[in-house]
Formats: C-alpha cells, sequence, structure tokens
C-alpha cells in the first residue's frame, strides 16, 4: 500500500513538472516586437499654377483738348481698353497740338519718346524723311483688311506704310438750322449772307482757307505735286484769295469770329449761324445743338466745287520703341469697330475702318463733303506750301495786294 502511494505520489510531480516547463501553470507576458510602420512613399500633389501674365507698358500721346468731345469719347474707350487688354497697361499724356510734333520729334530725336501717338498726317512726309517714324509695313501685313485705301493712302509715303488710320477730316460749313434754311451753295451766297447780317465765324488761316482755291478754279499743285506757277494760275489763286479777303474784312467789320476756338462759343450759344471749321468739332457741335445742326460743303465758286485738304488721323509708332507690335495691337483696338463707331458718335469722327455702320446723316453729310477735297500729299513741297502761303495777314491786315501776294508766295516756293 506504501509503495502505491509512493508510485502515485512520483507521478504528480513528474506532471506538475511538465506543467511548469510548458508554462500553463505560470502566466507570461508575450514578447514585445517592435516594428515600423511601413512606408509608403507618396509624392505631394501637384498644383497646376500659370505663371504670372507679363504686362507690357505701352505709352502713348493723344492732343484732343481737355473735356473736348474727343478726349471724352477716348478715355471711355481706353477705360474699356483696360478690361479687354490686361496683357498692356497703356500710359496716357495729352500734349497740346500746337507742341505735340515739336515734342515727339524732339524727343524721338534724344533716343526717347511715347511707343505712340495719334495726329493728322500732317508732318508724315517730313517725320518719314527724317527717320522719326517706323515702318510698320512689314508687322501690319494682313491686318488692315477692315480699313478703306482712302485711309491707308494717308498712312503711306513712297509706297511704304507708316501708320494705322483712325479716321478722315476736312473742313466744311456747318450751320444752325434754326438760323439758316438753306445752307449758301456757292460763294456768292455765302458773301451775300454776310454782307446781309448774318454772323458766320469763318476760320482763316492756310489751312481752313484751301478748299477756296479749288472753287476759284487755282491750283497749287500740278499732278506731280509740282507748284503751278503760270499766269492763268496764278491769277485764279489771286481770285480767291481776294474773295476770302473780303469775307475777312465783313468779319473785321462786324467784330464777328475769325478763328475756330473764338467761333466755338458764338456757334454754340446760337449768335453765329454757321461755322467753317473741320470735323474733329462736331462732338462739340452736336453736344450743344443736338437736331439743330446742319453741314455742307464748303460752297463752291465760277471754278468749280471747293477741294479743302483731306487729312487722316492715324496712330504713328515710334522708332525708338522696343514694344512695336504691342503698340500696333493696341492701336488696332483703338480703331477697331466698337472704338471707331463710338469716335464717330460722340466727336464726330469719319472711320477709316469700314466695319462702321454709318447711319448718322451728319457723318454720311461729311463723307459727301469729302468727295471733292484734296488729298494732302507728304512730299516735300507741301512743307513749302506751309512756308509761303500761311501768311495771309499780310493781304488781311496789313493791306498787301492779293495778287502781289501769292506771286511772292509761288516765288518763294520754288526757290
Amino acid at each position: 500500500m506504501k509503495s502505491k502511494l509512493s508510485l502515485l505520489f512520483s507521478l504528480l510531480v513528474v506532471a506538475s513538472i511538465a506543467l511548469t516547463a510548458c508554462g500553463g501553470a505560470t502566466p507570461t507576458e508575450a514578447p514585445v516586437v517592435e516594428t515600423e510602420a511601413p512606408v509608403v512613399a507618396t509624392e505631394a500633389p501637384v498644383v497646376a499654377t500659370e505663371a504670372p501674365m507679363e504686362v507690357v507698358e505701352v505709352t502713348f500721346w493723344h492732343a484732343y483738348g481737355t473735356g473736348s468731345a474727343e478726349e471724352t469719347a477716348l478715355a471711355a474707350i481706353l477705360e474699356q481698353a483696360a478690361i479687354d487688354l490686361p496683357q498692356y497697361k497703356i500710359n496716357v499724356l495729352q500734349v497740346p497740338f500746337n507742341d505735340i510734333y515739336t515734342k515727339y520729334e524732339t524727343d524721338v530725336a534724344a533716343g526717347g519718346g511715347p511707343d505712340m501717338f495719334i495726329a493728322p498726317n500732317d508732318n508724315l512726309g517730313g517725320e518719314v524723311r527724317g527717320g522719326l517714324i517706323a515702318d510698320i509695313t512689314d508687322i501690319a501685313a494682313g491686318k488692315l483688311g477692315d480699313y478703306s485705301e482712302l485711309s491707308q493712302g494717308g498712312m503711306m509715303y513712297d509706297g511704304r506704310l507708316y501708320g494705322l488710320p483712325e479716321s478722315l477730316k476736312a473742313v466744311v460749313f456747318w450751320y444752325n438750322k434754326d438760323l439758316i434754311a438753306t445752307p449758301p451753295a456757292t460763294t456768292d451766297e455765302l458773301k451775300a449772307l454776310m454782307e446781309g447780317g448774318t454772323e458766320v465765324s469763318i476760320t482763316y488761316g492756310c489751312y481752313h482757307e484751301y478748299g477756296f482755291f479749288g472753287s476759284f478754279g487755282g491750283q497749287i499743285f500740278d499732278a506731280d505735286y509740282n507748284f503751278v506757277t503760270d499766269e492763268a494760275n496764278q491769277a485764279k489763286v489771286t481770285e480767291a484769295v481776294s474773295y476770302v479777303n473780303d469775307l475777312y474784312q465783313i468779319s473785321k467789320a462786324n467784330s464777328w469770329p475769325k478763328s475756330d476756338a473764338d467761333g466755338l462759343a458764338p456757334f454754340t450759344e446760337g449768335t453765329a449761324a454757321a461755322i467753317t471749321n473741320g470735323n474733329w468739332a462736331m462732338g462739340d457741335y452736336r453736344k450743344a445743338l443736338g437736331d439743330k445742326l446742319g453741314v455742307a460743303p464748303l460752297p463752291a465758286g465760277p471754278g468749280g466745287p471747293s477741294n479743302p485738304l483731306l487729312g487722316v488721323d492715324g496712330y504713328y509708332f515710334n522708332p525708338n520703341s522696343a514694344n512695336l507690335e504691342a503698340a500696333l495691337e493696341v492701336a488696332m483696338y483703338l480703331t477697331n469697330t466698337a472704338a471707331s463707331t463710338a469716335m464717330m458718335n460722340d466727336a464726330g469722327h469719319v472711320p477709316a475702318n469700314t466695319t462702321v455702320e454709318v447711319t448718322d446723316d451728319l457723318i454720311q453729310g461729311l463723307l459727301d463733303a469729302f468727295s471733292t477735297s484734296y488729298f494732302r500729299p507728304q512730299v516735300e513741297n507741301m512743307g513749302k506750301y506751309w512756308g509761303n502761303f500761311c501768311g495771309t495777314d499780310q493781304v488781311f491786315e496789313a493791306g498787301t495786294p492779293a495778287a502781289d501776294w501769292v506771286k511772292a508766295g509761288f516765288e518763294g516756293a520754288t526757290k
């Protein structure tokens, strides 16, 4: 019995040892294995961003009078351009008309000046010969389909293009329909109207008077732009100058205005019944007179219809500019259909852009009046005209006989 108990005890001890060896009796912690979280290679998200737009500055000069219809219309167009052309910053400088050519030419000759300016083609020929205006023939190639051939011609010299045309202009006869029912069609009718006491503001000067040469059959240039110096022609030019002197003396005796600037207030306020001036003033005239404003050609005379100098206003470009193509793009915006329509409706410009719909009777009247105008030539002899035929005060005020003055003018021009 004792041996059986001993055997049982031995078996229990062995079992206990076995259980201990298997860990079943003593609790233990599971071994801690340190592991790093899996590394997932990811790129930072790519955000698509546009490079900042390069803004090109274009400097632009004009000579429209402060507060004039032209300046007001242009300001509105430029305001819209700032929205439509964000790639350009247009820096605008107003220069008095009497100074703009001199300032431009002086600055360009010194290596400066604006990228572009707008003005009549008065000095185009001289500025081309002086190397003061950029030739844009190549950069404008294929871009001028909307501009009339006549207007493009006004921007050309010796077959090359030196400007972008904006509008046509010439001197015409503006009248107040309430004061003149029918405008004078002939030089005799105009003189009789003024002799009868109707105030007419004739603008005297070698530009504004030019149209009367044609009325008396006189010529300054022949087809080749040589001065026509024969006695028969000088007699006709003398007749024109004598006629204009008669009008001047009527104006002087009545203390009527003798320039477009002095005549503005009398005409717009209804004192003067008519005024001779270019269509650049139409916006101011229409603003004051509304439907009472009428327009007609300068009167015809015994020698035929009047032939006022036809000018073309346009944008010219500085040969010093580093931004010629940008300046051309800005100029094309300023002469596009919308801009040209605004300048037509608000400032009286006769557009060079043929896509503009002309529905205004005054604009159509101007186009009709321009039909007999004389295209202002860009030849060197035009400068000799300005230099020898602009002193009519010698006749009007000093009393020099018209024939002597005309003879001296032709002699001076052909030296």
